[in-house]
């Protein structure tokens, strides 16, 4: 009898994976905005809260599971229940739940003591440790992955529960800078499957062109617009030059924000973080442009708008 064959897998075409990026895109975020926008106050706050947890949880386990494919030691425990407890704790700070949060630096001051903490305990965590002689970099290797995922992905509570704006406005804050980032996303991907003939950094991304990047800046750009012009009074301080302003900036960072975990895949020998979103990949697919454009959103709207 002969031997039976499987045939390979036949690859997806860039239309079939940008559709399928899309798609999962798409129902992802209404989900999230569908929890944001509730009429329920209380809902929408603990809907924003399960997500944001969810999201650093599973963000720091991919990322603990990289460091290891590079033989990288790490208190992966220790890393993922300070990660949570950043995120309720922050949470809980900006909601005012704990009636100490007046100003956009209180909620920064109690992240500084979480790390100063949290560095002491691994500390004190290596210094308990029978088997590992990597103390250094088990200790570093942790704390990277607390800043680089949840520490990053917190801005987006603080511009949440921004303190100098209306109850809900925050809200359409986060919209806003997530939509101009994935539009920065699907731009750079479009423009580049088109016409795209020059790489960028081929040694990181070879798919990554800089006609893909001139699209994003134009597509984000466009979207903050038009964004902005239908918000309206709903984003205080934000006016046409501001909107343009931030279009190229959260655009040109987004692409960054790609390469950088592109260089982390690599560097682990992965193409994809993950497989929970077709055509997406793992959670810090999804999420690595919005981790670089949350703290410039951030600072952009405590330091440069107008309060």
């Amino acid at each position: 009898m002969p031997d039976a064959t499987v045939s390979a897998p036949v690859p997806l075409s860039k239309s079939q994976t940008f559709f399928r990026r899309l798609g999962s895109s798409l129902l992802l975020w209404a989900v999230v905005l569908g929890g944001l926008f509730s009429g329920n106050r209380l809902i929408s706050d603990y809907v924003f809260l399960a997500i944001m947890v969810l999201l650093a949880t599973a963000g720091l386990i991919e990322f603990y599971d990289m460091a290891r494919r590079r033989d990288l030691v790490c208190f992966k425990g220790w890393g993922i229940a300070g990660g949570v407890l950043l995120m309720v704790g922050t949470f809980l700070h900006c909601t005012d739940r704990l009636g100490l949060h007046q100003s956009p630096a209180d909620a920064n001051d109690f992240e500084t003591g979480f790390l100063i903490l949290f560095v002491l305990g691994l500390c004190v965590r290596q210094f308990v440790s029978k088997s590992n002689t990597a103390g250094i970099l088990a200790i570093s290797t942790t704390l990277f992955g607390l800043m680089y995922v949840p520490w990053l992905l917190n801005f987006i509570t603080k511009i949440n529960y921004f303190p100098l704006l209306p109850a809900g406005d925050g809200t359409f804050f986060v919209l806003y800078f997530i939509l101009v980032t994935k539009f920065s996303d699907m731009g750079a991907y479009a423009v580049g499957s088109l016409i795209g003939r020059h790489k960028m950094i081929p040694r990181i991304s070879p798919g990554k062109t800089w006609e893909g990047f001139g699209g994003a800046i134009v597509v984000s750009t466009v979207a903050s617009v038009i964004f902005v012009h239908l918000a309206g009074s709903h984003m205080p301080g934000m006016s046409t030059l501001h909107a343009v302003i931030l279009g190229v900036i959260l655009s040109a960072s987004a692409v960054v924000g790609d390469l950088i975990e592109s260089l982390f895949k690599r560097e682990a020998g992965l193409k994809d973080s993950g497989r929970l979103f077709p055509g997406i990949g793992g959670i810090l697919d999804l999420l690595d442009s919005l981790l670089f454009n949350a703290p410039l959103m951030y600072l952009y709207m405590r330091f440069v708008l107008p309060s």
